[in-house]
């Protein structure tokens, strides 16, 4: 019986769930393809009989960008209400509680499908990445509820010795085969990236700041070709270092296996209906993919250990690998690997007999791939570099080794001159068509990048004669000495007639002020820009407890109004952007 797993996945952790109830699946007699909905004719969802979604939320509760395509064409009105009458569907979303429209995606689409005829099998599963198990404190049980009511409904049943299902096949070439550098180092999205030469490379918070902050200036190589808009945002594929890559190969060489850096492999899929990953395209080595392709700092999910335990010949090391795989042996887990942030690569030097038995054919299995990184852009196309404000990420846990963010790392240490390969996409920022209309921007700390984009480009519009409208910008960040970003940029602006600033230096006296207070103490004024002139409001940065409290300011400022809030966000004319 044919059975159909589609997934929307921005970082890959939807990718993952959605291959893991595909290899159920096949436990229990099903057959047919997983893929991404970019690489299924979405069309072709009329003549489907039953089909398992899963799907993240990103940003202000958009679809990923693997989706959004498919996402357009089941919203066009000339589909007939009756179009999926003959389509049985579940839907699981993964999403994050602490942003307001959780699990947005997921939702919009379990409506729409329903909307348009379809049968849904289970109650719409809503993952949260809040939840002490994370996405698996929803997802196993949601998972084992599907199987029930498909082995009900449709009278299937597990196999009874079920074997575990691979998915790539893996073979040693003798001899390298003929490829350029270009063909060999495989881009991991279908679209063409374009080269970028960094110009510069600064630290911009005081050496002594908690925090490191760089600001990196890139320019287009074929700058004619290189455009944006305010807003955009510059995909970025980063690589493992050196020192990574290297205790990897350490690790093999440690356990005397018998492959190294320098043995080139082709990857070929297992099952006709199942993509091959783009990065395994064409043959590489070793050296190769786990320099550019495996992401040897993340942390290990199940898949990892279930097959890491496949050729474990010590019997406690393998029940214990098993036993992380359970729902029972979730809190083991989550202590052990989420809590500490311990990477794939010290799990397998914890587990030295399990490691001692990897095959090459099980490093493909389970290594996950290197996902892309986006960055605000925070120029405008006219400034002339293509400017990227980079938090680096680097914090304690009990570990030894501090915790170490792939892509802010690797943009850290990169030096001017250097070429990358990177992508320009929208962002999930939309302006008013108007430049007279005002904008309240609100973005402490890093969530100021995207803004100086935008402010760039209408005082560039005002030097070419365009009447722009008034421009309210709050910033905060600790103090005005250590990580003021852009403190060249806010004085200039300061002497701008149309812009007004508001920077709240939290540290620099007694009492604390935020972002929140700023706007509170101009309530009256931004009042007035938001009813009388149809202001627009932008607000950027973490989502931890910024975005809850600027909303309740916006609201105190409209006379307790909250119905009146709820409604310019359903208006997009109060945008969030904001991340973990």
């Amino acid at each position: 019986m044919r059975i159909l797993v589609l997934y929307g996945s921005q970082t890959g952790t939807a990718q993952d769930v959605a291959e893991h109830i595909w290899r159920e699946s096949r436990q229990w007699g099903f057959e047919g393809p997983v893929l991404s909905l970019q690489d299924y004719n979405i069309q072709q969802l009329v003549e489907e009989r039953l089909v398992i979604f899963v799907v993240a939320t990103t940003g202000d509760g958009t679809e990923p960008d693997n989706m959004k395509q498919a996402w357009r064409f089941l919203l066009k009105r000339s589909l007939p209400s009756n179009s999926l009458t003959g389509l049985q569907f579940a839907c699981l979303g993964l999403g994050d509680s602490s942003y307001s429209k959780f699990n947005y995606a997921a939702k919009k689409l379990h409506k729409r499908l329903l909307n348009l005829g379809a049968t849904s099998l289970c109650p719409l599963g809503l993952c949260d990445d809040q939840h002490d198990y994370g996405h698996l404190g929803t997802s196993l049980a949601w998972t084992a509820s599907l199987w029930e009511t498909l082995s009900s409904t449709l009278a299937v049943h597990k196999k009874e010795n079920p074997v575990d299902v691979q998915m790539w096949n893996v073979r040693v070439l003798e001899q390298p085969p003929a490829l350029d550098e270009e063909q060999r180092l495989q881009w991991t999205q279908s679209q063409t990236p374009q080269l970028f030469k960094l110009i510069e490379n600064v630290r911009t918070t005081a050496a002594d700041h908690f925090q490191d902050v760089h600001l990196l200036r890139l320019q287009g190589i074929g700058s004619e070709t290189t455009t944006w808009q305010p807003g955009d945002v510059l995909d970025v594929q980063p690589q493992n270092s050196a020192q990574i890559v290297q205790e990897f190969f350490d690790l093999l060489q440690e356990h005397q296996l018998p492959f190294d850096a320098n043995t080139w492999i082709e990857v070929t899929s297992a099952h006709e209906d199942l993509p091959l990953p783009l990065p395994y395209a064409t043959p590489l080595t070793l050296e190769q993919a786990a320099r550019h392709i495996w992401d040897l700092t993340a942390k290990p999910r199940q898949r990892f250990l279930e097959v890491l335990a496949q050729n474990c010949e010590d019997e406690l090391e393998r029940e214990k690998l098993l036993e992380f795989c359970t729902a029972e042996g979730l809190d083991d887990l989550i202590a052990y690997v989420n809590r500490p942030r311990r990477t794939l690569l010290e799990l397998l030097q914890d587990f030295r007999h399990a490691t001692s038995k990897l095959t090459l054919s099980q490093l493909f299995e389970m290594m996950p791939l290197i996902q892309m990184r986006s960055f605000s852009i925070a120029s405008d196309v006219s400034a002339g570099t293509l400017d990227l404000l980079v938090a680096i990420v680097n914090y304690k846990t009990i570990m030894h080794t501090p915790r170490l963010g792939l892509c802010s790392n690797w943009l850290k240490q990169l030096p001017p001159g250097v070429e990358l390969r990177a992508l320009i996409k929208p962002g999930t920022m939309s302006w008013p068509k108007e430049p007279q209309t005002p904008l309240i921007i609100i973005g402490p700390g890093t969530g100021i990048a995207p803004f100086r984009s935008i402010i760039q480009h209408r005082l560039q519009q005002q030097q070419t004669g365009v009447s722009i409208g008034k421009i309210e910008v709050f910033f905060g960040c600790r103090n005005k000495d250590k990580d003021y970003h852009f403190a060249t940029d806010f004085e200039a602006w300061k002497a701008e007639q149309n812009i007004k600033v508001h920077v709240a230096f939290s540290r620099d006296q007694e009492n604390k002020v935020y972002v929140q207070h700023l706007i509170k103490e101009c309530g009256s004024n931004l009042a007035k820009l938001i009813r009388e002139q149809n202001a627009y409001i932008y607000v950027a940065g973490s989502s931890n407890n910024m975005p809850k409290a600027v909303r309740e300011a916006f609201i105190e400022a409209l006379d307790n109004d909250a119905n009146y809030v709820d409604q310019l966000m359903k208006q997009r004319r109060y945008q969030e952007e904001t991340w973990a």
